[in-house]
């Protein structure tokens, strides 16, 4: 049963809000079977992470990219991060990260001459715990076991 504690993070970028797919987003994690055990709307410019001891969401957003830090594309990828609402969830479940698609193929669109990913998906289970800590404090995440387990397992 190991792999049902296995988590990940997701979260719907500003783009995908704005079109109004959390839904569908949801909802494909859902058929796959994914247990939702934490879920926040937030927009990222606004947030102040007390739990972190920072000042400005920024922050979060400059920690939760730290790896493109030195791309020429960071700063825009920083503004669009920031530019409106953003869904977080935390998921439990078998997620193979390299190569689950979750047949996401209509979460994209083009704004101006770009293509943009609307979606972020966590790249491998380190990624996912340090994510789930930047954007959870632990007491906002639920465990609980759904009536369909007994069903299955």
């Amino acid at each position: 049963m190991a792999e049902l504690k296995e988590r990940t993070f997701i979260a719907i970028k500003p783009d995908g809000v704005q079109r109004g797919i959390i839904g569908e987003v949801i909802k494909r994690f859902e058929m796959k079977g994914f247990k939702l055990v934490g879920m926040k709307m937030l927009h990222v410019s606004c947030v102040l992470l007390l739990h972190h001891l920072k000042s400005a969401s920024e922050d979060l957003l400059m920690k939760h990219y730290i790896d493109l830090k030195d791309r020429p594309f960071f700063p825009t990828l920083i503004n669009y991060m920031s530019s409106g609402p953003v869904v977080a969830m935390v998921r439990l479940g078998r997620f193979n990260h390299k190569s689950s698609k979750l047949n996401f193929t209509l979460i994209s669109c083009v704004s101006g001459r770009r293509l943009l990913n609307i979606i972020h998906g966590s790249d491998s289970v380190e990624s996912a715990n340090k994510e789930i800590s930047l954007w959870f404090k632990d007491d906002e995440l639920v465990s609980y076991t759904s009536c369909a387990f007994s069903w299955l397992y």
